[in-house]
């Protein structure tokens, strides 16, 4: 078979996809969004959107979002870099069995991890009866998951092998003779790790940090499980007013501006991770 043969079975191929595929599941329904979006009474109209701009109520809505996403996922990297670090520089035993734990963790769905809180630390839970008994206490002393404690926690416990991972992929590419010359020539762990380890992990790292500030940005399980009315994000605000108002015009728009803020973090995540090496994407 010639390449060209090839070339046109490929294109072929990629044609079916999008057809069969990626047309009625996503390209169908995402352009029905936007058009929902921008349809009024009389035909074209941005009034979902201005009225979405200009009510106080939608800006905390997204205030709300993105400061429970920079919270989240900001302990979820921090922890997830601390971790990995450890695990590739001091190995112990049983570090490769939680490495493969970890990577079989991200494919629970986040609503798993809600409820495991709920069952271990909610306030008829296991653990919070075992101290009510032991201390002898009239009432739960847990009583923080359904709120925001509880969705930063479970946040932070779902998202953190998701910085993990590439975390440990892109140490895993450091030329160690490199961190040798370094301790050898009297520079300080913290500087070794500052000035060597750091910059040629960075990209991998970065890569792996704004996939976890993109997924939590777009987080609804733990959220429905353990968020209260107090605490309102945009895919919760949009299920809501799909389902329980009926507002469908206003959801759209919800969902179009949902849209935009992932494409854009998702642009940001492709850009870095296209510098990060192969083994950390």
């Amino acid at each position: 078979m010639s390449t060209r043969s090839r070339a046109v079975i490929r294109e072929l191929n990629l044609l079916a996809v999008v057809v069969v595929v990626l047309g009625p599941l996503v390209i169908y329904p995402l352009i029905c969004v936007v058009r929902l979006s921008v349809t009024g009474a009389d035909g074209l109209s941005l009034a979902p959107f201005a009225r979405f701009f200009t009510d106080p109520g939608s800006i905390h809505l997204v205030w709300t979002t993105l400061w429970v996403m920079a919270v989240a996922a900001g302990l979820s990297s921090l922890v997830g870099i601390t971790l990995a670090a450890l695990l590739f520089f001091f190995p112990m035993p049983g570090s490769t069995l939680l490495i493969r734990f970890l990577e079989l963790f991200v494919a629970f769905p986040s609503f798993l991890v809600a409820f495991a809180l709920i069952f271990l630390y909610g306030s008829d839970g296991s653990f919070s009866i075992a101290l009510q008994l032991l201390f002898h206490l009239q009432n739960p002393p847990l009583d923080f998951l359904f709120g925001v404690a509880g969705v930063i926690l479970a946040e932070v416990m779902y998202y953190t092998p998701f910085v993990v991972r590439p975390t440990l992929a892109s140490l895993a590419t450091l030329d160690r003779r490199l961190v040798e010359a370094a301790s050898s020539l009297g520079a300080s762990p913290a500087m070794v790790a500052r000035s060597v380890v750091l910059p040629l992990a960075l990209p991998g790292i970065a890569a792996g940090v704004i996939l976890c500030f993109l997924l939590s940005l777009n987080e609804f399980g733990i959220l429905l499980v353990l968020g209260s009315t107090s605490l309102v994000t945009l895919p919760v605000s949009i299920y809501s007013t799909a389902n329980n108002d009926q507002d469908l015009q206003t959801a759209s728009a919800e969902a179009v501006i949902m849209l935009v803020l992932s494409i854009g973090l998702y642009v940001i995540y492709r850009t870095v991770s296209r510098s990060a090496p192969a083994a950390a994407r």
